[in-house]
């Protein structure tokens, strides 16, 4: 909308390539010299800064982001051209248009994203042989699912952020007594998600990670609840499925909890399978397993299977996958929320990588099962740190445990 201003958050790719926040820029990578920044603008303008705050220089982007060379926006389209004369293979990252043959990436979609008075500068017909063209997100994909060490510290730290804030939504113990939690019956779904989203941005988190789904009741069976405009009643079960971003990377975190502070007999049955199953899917989250996220989503069926049995459910045909269960189990994790799209599900799982663990059931009102479970819906979510023989849960700070008649 024109003149309402939105907090800008950087393309992904480009963010981890170069650290660089700012709209409006691009980068060349290659050799000799290795790394152009493309800015907006040369010099200062302090008119402009008045409004919008101060800008990166061309002069001040070799020093801050080590850039061998730093030119403004302008100069893209040229140096695009000469660049990509020397070279027979050009790596892009751009939007794609669709056609009836699939996605095609275009010239001009090369530009697609700068703002209006950017792209009035340039010159679209600046193309890159279509034959040379070839797609970077795939290649940066498989450098993101693997986590440095220093990545790892930070969704460690956002993981924790996340972990705390749900604990202090949810319910917390120390040691000798419980303390006073904030979710209660009365309160708005809201009001806890706005509870949640402050102790993150208190402790330091810069955003949320997406939108916050606090369901209570019945609204647990919407998987992608985000109304979040009800009241939570008595004996209700409060699914929050809540995370945050922290310098530049996300959590992703769900705990399921009474509202009461204690739960009923069928919501305590079916969360401790939940809970029983997840736990054996963290471990085998490690790369000496051998596992694929196929293989662990087909062995969370399994799972799930065994303990609905145990508990009087009587499965027919696709009951659990369709209905009871209808979500995948995992998806790797880092600066996007969903780091899935150019990562393979039949992969197998490799040290540094870094995937949630989120087996769930929600129970309909159906005749086809068990009266006392209609209308639960449970969610157990975790970050997991693959590592070479062992998983590392990176949200062991958000409790899950039932621990005398409470999480």
């Amino acid at each position: 909308m024109e003149n309402i201003f939105y907090k800008y958050r950087q393309a992904s790719n480009f963010w981890y390539l170069t650290g660089f926040e700012e709209p409006d820029s691009a980068v060349v990578l290659g050799t000799s010299p290795l790394v152009f920044l493309m800015l907006p603008t040369s010099c200062k303008d302090l008119a402009k800064e008045q409004w919008d705050g101060a800008k990166t220089s061309v002069y001040e982007a070799a020093a801050i982001f080590r850039a061998d060379d730093a030119r403004t926006i302008d100069d893209f389209p040229s140096h695009l051209k000469s660049a990509t004369a020397m070279h027979s293979h050009v790596y892009i990252d751009i939007p794609s248009t669709h056609t009836r043959q699939g996605p095609r990436a275009t010239g001009k979609s090369i530009l697609k994203d700068l703002s209006p008075t950017v792209k009035a500068r340039i010159d679209s017909d600046a193309l890159v042989d279509s034959k040379k063209r070839r797609p970077l997100t795939p290649e940066v994909a498989r450098l993101r699912a693997i986590k440095s060490s220093a990545e790892q510290r930070v969704m460690r730290t956002a993981a924790d952020i996340s972990g705390r804030a749900h604990a202090k939504t949810a319910i917390t113990e120390t040691a000798d007594y419980q303390t006073m939690r904030f979710a209660r019956p009365g309160i708005s779904e809201a009001a806890l998600a706005a509870h949640f989203e402050y102790l993150c941005a208190m402790s330091g988190a810069q955003r949320p990670a997406y939108v916050p789904v606090v369901a209570s009741g019945p609204n647990a069976l919407i998987i992608h609840y985000t109304s979040n405009n009800h009241l939570i009643q008595p004996g209700e079960t409060i699914l929050i499925d809540a995370g945050c971003e922290y310098n530049g990377y996300a959590s992703d975190i769900t705990r399921t909890f009474p509202a009461s502070g204690t739960f009923t007999d069928p919501q305590r049955d079916l969360y401790s399978a939940v809970l029983s199953a997840q736990k054996q899917l963290i471990n085998l989250s490690h790369e000496s397993a051998g596992f694929t996220l196929y293989d662990l989503h087909r062995r969370s069926c399994d799972l799930l299977r065994q303990e609905l049995k145990q508990l009087g459910f009587d499965l027919k045909g696709n009951d659990l996958e369709h209905v009871l269960y209808p979500h995948f189990l995992s998806h790797p994790i880092g600066i996007d929320l969903h780091e899935s799209s150019d990562v393979s599900r039949s992969g197998p799982l490799k040290e540094g990588m870094i995937i949630t663990i989120e087996p769930g059931v929600y129970v309909p009102p159906s005749a086809n099962f068990p009266t006392h479970f209609h209308n639960i819906g449970i969610r157990i979510e975790d970050e997991v740190l693959v590592g070479k023989t062992d998983p590392i849960v990176l949200s062991v700070a958000a409790p899950k445990e039932v621990k005398n008649s409470l999480i």
